[in-house]
């Protein structure tokens, strides 16, 4: 059996092939089971959580992704979000590669939101905001720069150091003038396009400061408790999600202003099954505020994986 490790899995994955690839599966679709989610204890800190994701596709492929998210690790030097996932020949159940289930996550995460903007961020969107500066900020940048023409990208992060690192190593990545900022309030006020993709459990963006025709992608929160933005921000936006059976039940920014009456499930006006095939309408107009909220789904990680093992000999 294969081991394809990361940096094999970055080069098999270019963001527009693999955005492109993405687009043609969920136009497809496949049997993609809820995935499950497991708390695991930890006495050494804050307890991590494992995450196992099947999906195939009959004839073709099929795989399960299992990745564990412990928020404490980067104090060790290691990823929040460390896992692998293991291809199936789905006409024999016969197992055919393992693949590095980091490397695979961060580029399906960041190809997913590209995918989204892509109907939804307004087509003369010059400034792109990352807030949050983890492991998943430079794919982010990387892959919403091969959607739209940004001219400039801005970086937020609770630790300022982290934010200027990353925007010095995304300098000559992404055609854009990249900066580190401090002052969140005024970098969400300016920007076009938010994409955040933090561990947060308290909003970190306000719908007062989200400007007419803002694009708002929400990428890190994945659990009931976990919030990236406001009630006021998700009351007054256009809401999109990557599908209805995850989003509606496992994102904090949706399930908890929908149980405290902020929005109904019928605010939620289409998926990315909607997008792709014309089946919703995308944002109503250029001075419409869109939100887009992913969870992640194991379809993608398939697709992505099938890439991997064709690319790699």
């Amino acid at each position: 059996m294969r081991v394809i490790e990361a940096e094999a899995v970055h080069a098999a994955l270019p963001y527009p092939e693999l955005i492109e690839a993405l687009r043609a599966a969920f136009r497809l679709g496949g049997e993609v089971p809820l995935r499950q989610h497991y708390s695991i204890p930890n006495p050494a800190g804050r307890d991590g959580m494992l995450l196992v994701m099947p999906a195939w596709q009959a004839g073709r492929h099929m795989g399960i992704k299992a990745v564990s998210v412990y928020p404490d690790n980067p104090r060790q030097g290691l990823p929040s979000v460390i896992g692998a996932y293991l291809l199936f020949d789905a006409q024999t159940g016969a197992p055919k590669t393992v693949i590095d289930g980091v490397a695979l996550t961060l580029r399906r995460t960041a190809c997913a939101s590209a995918l989204a903007a892509g109907y939804l961020a307004r087509r003369d969107a010059g400034h792109l905001l990352l807030v949050g500066a983890g492991a998943l900020a430079p794919h982010l940048a990387r892959a919403h720069c091969a959607v739209r023409r940004y001219l400039k990208v801005s970086i937020w992060n609770r630790d300022p150091a982290r934010a200027e690192a990353l925007a010095a190593s995304l300098r000559g990545q992404v055609n854009a003038a990249v900066r580190a900022v401090g002052d969140l309030e005024a970098a969400v006020a300016a920007a076009d396009t938010i994409s955040c993709a933090t561990l947060s459990h308290e909003p970190l963006v306000q719908g007062a400061w989200l400007k007419p025709g803002a694009h708002l992608d929400l990428v890190g929160g994945f659990t009931p408790k976990m919030r990236e933005a406001d009630d006021a921000a998700v009351a007054r936006a256009e809401i999109y999600v990557d599908t209805r059976s995850g989003a509606l039940h496992e994102a904090g920014d949706l399930t908890q202003p929908l149980a405290n009456g902020t929005i109904t499930p019928d605010a939620v006006r289409g998926d990315l099954f909607d997008l792709v095939r014309d089946a919703c309408p995308g944002r109503s107009g250029p001075e419409a505020v869109t939100l887009f909220k992913s969870v992640g789904y194991a379809l993608e990680d398939l697709v992505a994986a099938e890439l991997v093992a064709e690319a790699t000999p």
